[in-house]
């Protein structure tokens, strides 16, 4: 029956209130004990299983793993009612193993609950004690352990003292006098000896050495009377499982039970040096392969390691070959039937929203409804990252709040001490160190790790990433990251533990942490991974910078190195909680950088507003600050701003810095856009490659028709910039390519347009994406059955701020109108683009649809060409005529 929660029933003095201990889900966890438990019954059953064999592997164990308040005590017991078949989830559904007896003997390792060896070996016996029978061979020597280490002490008071008596009934002890009468009958002893333990073993060793025929029935049991030999301590008491699978697999069929034995708690049998405990427990399992153990603990099993040969009796992935398949290779897909010895080590994930919801709503309930509203519900959900524990103690938050009101969703943004307490309890002090250190990074390697935590050695971080609460992710750059909730309260909450950190220890904890960063770039050089490792650095180096108003140091060298690129991958942090504005460097290159990079997907007008900002703090040193002025202008030029463009591309390029060729590019382009070709070819002559001399040249040729000469200046820029390793401006200058190309040559566009498309993969330039669509429907101009794709386009361009594709579109329509010889519509696309040239840019514009379309200007022009308005209007008009030609239009 289902569990009442007695935590929360004397929470309150609200007795309409129905407290349930919720259980929920973990069907997989199921399955795949049924699967691993099905495949036991199978090999036990097996004609040639044989439990005395010491040599073979074992395959009957099962191990549950993962962080504290995770749900494994839980699952466990929920696991042992389902065995018993007292309560079962029906989402369960019913086990494989009809007809099969399966006796589970759930035993609690914690240290508070104070179990030791010698009651784990008592448990376990007294769970058989439901049989009705004796087990002779194991009974007569567990008798003789016990007179010798517990002389004058009453079995049957310890077992109920230890609660062994409620739990099983008062068999045992009788079971046991019955095993010992047995024997001494068998023996012919005198009965007034059969219940001297000396006297019956030193009789009974006797006739198995002697193999007398009084004997016979345990005769069989080949090691038992050197059990019987060996001194009766502890050590012995280790080996006396052996006798109780003996005992199991003489009973007659109609009597056989296969013992499931779920052993809670693992973490609290001991440590990596102290594993005498464990050594017991181990050699049990051994002992017993005919029983199945079923274990929940934070780590996983370390027997399958060679390398705890000597701590441990029985190591090695040929000893365990179930235990040595990492957590990463189990799919639950195995659960519905496994190859034998895979997949018996499982990491117990986290609940699932719907989970956690599910649990929630029916933890509290008040005539059958959720106690706790739907938008709490929702709070506590988002902030557990599905951790069980989380859950529970939110629902006493819940109650104690409850006390002096009604709790509202606000009240469950909170973070509880008590986790910090749970994940740190089992670690060592170097670990606390470590996991404290690394609470400071989204992601890490034992390097860096080591180094954030300032240790000499890389031991204790190797142990912390094999706790559960470490994940892993094979493919990234750093393979380990915290889980979320461990993270963030170990980062948040209320530390009261004895050896928890000041605010100077989180402050030299961040100063190394960002070093370590610094240093893991800076050492990579042309060999590693290159701009994955740079977003990476500069991702965690700008939080930690951000966060505890560190100096930038190498911080300032990464943003250089990430705009180079012109990629403009994500790079910006989530907001700091509390954050009022711009407060330090780092503040400021936090949002310059994310404003470059969100000027892929914002309005242009909100780049220019956030670098403005940024610009006006005079937080930045000097050379960054020019990034930022640089940035502006060029969103100043986007949006038609001409004058303020050219104020901020003038103060960079006398400033002789780092972006100065960058500015007189800028300088070239404005010059151009106001109709100056003179003027902005001969200084885009003086460019070189710093300054993007090819493109600029290609920018300036294909206004004037000349589409050959533009696009041959666009390969050798494309050429150019993979020379040098700059997959935006290669992207950049092949779309440019594609664009003019597509006015003379569809064909040809078409595999122009190709290459684009592929050189932009991964890459996110917003205005280099919409130029590869204008250059589509350039292509396509005269065959468009519709200008949908145009209209979409356009709104796009305007969404963006984008003056420059903006005008390039009308163009691509004029072309299209004028192949066709639409005469109205190009009227109508001039209209537009005599509105784009509002501010006296883009003018020209213009004047390039006038020819196309066959119309004279309506004025003098204020376009400066290279050789002279006639011999542009002549090749544009040339374009169209041969577009007409080729498509058959007439007229």
């Amino acid at each position: 029956m289902a569990g009442r929660d007695l935590r929360a029933l004397f929470s309150t003095n609200d007795r309409g209130l129905e407290a349930g201990e919720a259980f929920t889900n973990r069907q997989m966890q199921w399955e795949l004990v049924a699967a691993a438990l099905s495949e036991h019954l199978r090999h036990t059953a097996d004609a040639a299983f044989d439990v005395e064999d010491l040599e073979a592997p074992r395959d009957n164990v099962l191990a549950f793993h993962g962080v504290g308040g995770i749900g494994k005590t839980t699952l466990s017991r929920k696991l042992e009612a389902a065995l018993a078949s007292a309560d079962r989830p029906a989402q369960w559904g019913e086990p494989t193993w009809a007809g099969e007896r399966i006796l589970p003997v759930r035993i609690d390792l914690s240290r508070s609950a104070g179990t030791d060896f010698e009651q784990l070996v008592l448990t376990i016996r007294a769970a058989l004690s439901t049989l009705g029978r004796p087990l002779p061979a194991f009974d007569v020597a567990l008798r003789r352990y016990w007179e010798h280490q517990h002389p004058g002490e009453s079995l049957e008071e310890y077992l109920r003292r230890g609660g062994l008596v409620g739990r099983f009934g008062k068999a045992m002890p009788q079971q046991m006098q019955s095993a010992m009468a047995d024997v001494a009958q068998a023996l012919l002893l005198p009965g007034s000896i059969g219940t001297a333990v000396g006297q019956v073993t030193g009789s009974l060793i006797r006739a198995l050495r002697e193999r007398r025929q009084t004997a016979r029935a345990l005769a069989r049991c080949a090691r038992l009377a050197d059990l019987l030999e060996a001194e009766p301590d502890l050590e012995a008491l280790s080996f006396y499982p052996h006798l109780l699978a003996w005992e199991l697999a003489q009973l007659p069929a109609d009597k056989r039970v296969t013992p499931v034995i779920l052993l809670d708690t693992f973490e609290d049998v001991g440590d990596r040096t102290h594993r005498d405990l464990e050594r017991l427990i181990q050699r049990a399992v051994w002992l017993m392969p005919n029983a199945f153990f079923i274990v929940t603990g934070r780590s996983r099993l370390q027997w399958a390691d060679p390398a705890l040969q000597g701590q441990l009796d029985y190591t090695g992935p040929i000893a365990w070959p179930s235990l040595a398949a990492p957590a990463s290779a189990i799919p639950a897909a195995r659960a519905a039937g496994a190859t034998r010895g895979r997949g018996r080590q499982v990491l117990v994930g986290d609940f699932s929203p719907e989970d956690c919801d599910d649990y929630l709503a029916r933890r509290l309930s008040r005539d059958g409804q959720p106690l706790i509203s739907s938008e709490t519900r929702q709070v506590i959900i988002s902030r557990s990252h599905g951790l069980p524990l989380y859950l529970d103690l939110s629902v006493l938050r819940f109650l104690e709040i409850r006390r002096t009101r009604e709790p509202v969703p606000s009240d469950f943004d909170h973070d509880f001490g008590a986790l910090i307490a749970r994940t740190l309890s089992d670690l060592t002090p170097d670990e606390r160190h470590v996991l404290r250190s690394v609470s400071l990074l989204d992601a890490f390697d034992l390097t860096l790790a080591t180094a954030a935590a300032g240790l000499p050695h890389e031991a204790p971080a190797q142990r912390l990433i094999e706790r559960p609460f470490v994940r892993e992710n094979v493919f990234g750059l750093w393979p380990y990251h915290l889980h979320g909730l461990i993270r963030s309260t170990i980062r948040s909450a209320d530390d009261a533990t004895d050896d928890r950190w000041t605010d100077g220890d989180w402050q030299r904890a961040a100063e190394r942490a960002l070093a370590a960063l610094g240093t893991q770039w800076t050492g990579a050089g042309t060999t590693g991974p290159g701009r994955m490792l740079l977003v990476g650095c500069l991702r965690q180096g700008l939080t930690l910078a951000r966060d505890f108003s560190l100096e930038l140091d190498w911080l300032s060298d990464a943003a250089w190195a990430y705009i180079s690129d012109s990629v403009w991958e994500p790079i910006a942090p989530p907001a700091r909680p509390g954050s009022d504005g711009l407060e330090s460097a780092a503040d400021a290159l936090v949002e310059l950088l994310a404003a470059l990079a969100r000027r892929q997907h914002e309005h242009r007008s909100v780049t220019a507003s956030r670098l403005a900002a940024v610009t006006g703090s005079g937080l930045l040193p000097a050379d960054l600050h020019e990034m930022g002025v640089y940035y502006l202008a060029k969103a100043h030029r986007d949006l038609g701003n001409s004058a303020a463009s050219r104020q901020g591309m003038q103060v960079v390029a006398d400033g002789d810095g780092r972006l100065a060729p960058a500015a007189r590019r800028g300088l070239a382009h404005l010059t151009r856009l106001a109709g100056d070709f003179p003027t902005a070819h001969d200084t885009a002559r003086t460019l070189g490659w710093a300054g993007r001399q090819h493109r600029v040249e290609g920018d300036i040729l294909w206004p004037h028709g000349d589409m050959d000469r533009a696009a041959a200046a666009y390969a050798a820029a494309r050429d150019q910039a993979e020379q040098h390793g700059v997959a935006g401006e290669r992207a950049t200058s092949q779309a440019q390519r594609a664009l003019v190309l597509a006015f003379t040559d569809p064909d040809t566009a078409d595999d122009e347009l190709h290459l684009a498309e592929q050189l932009l993969t991964g890459l996110d330039l917003r205005a280099t994406s919409l130029t590869v669509q204008i250059a589509a429907l350039v292509r396509d101009a005269g065959t468009l059955r519709g200008l949908e794709a145009a209209r979409d386009l356009r709104a796009e361009t305007r969404n963006a701020g984008i003056t420059a594709a903006e005008a390039v579109l009308e163009l691509a329509l004029a072309f299209h109108h004028s192949v066709l010889g639409e005469r109205d519509k190009v009227r109508a696309v001039i209209d537009r683009l005599h509105e784009l040239a509002g501010t006296g840019d883009y003018a020209y514009y213009a004047d390039i649809a006038h020819y196309m379309g066959g119309f004279p200007l309506p004025g003098p022009s204020t376009a400066q060409w290279l050789d002279g308005a006639d011999a542009v209007r002549a090749r544009w008009h040339r374009l169209v005529q041969t577009r007409r030609a080729r498509l058959g239009v007439g007229g």
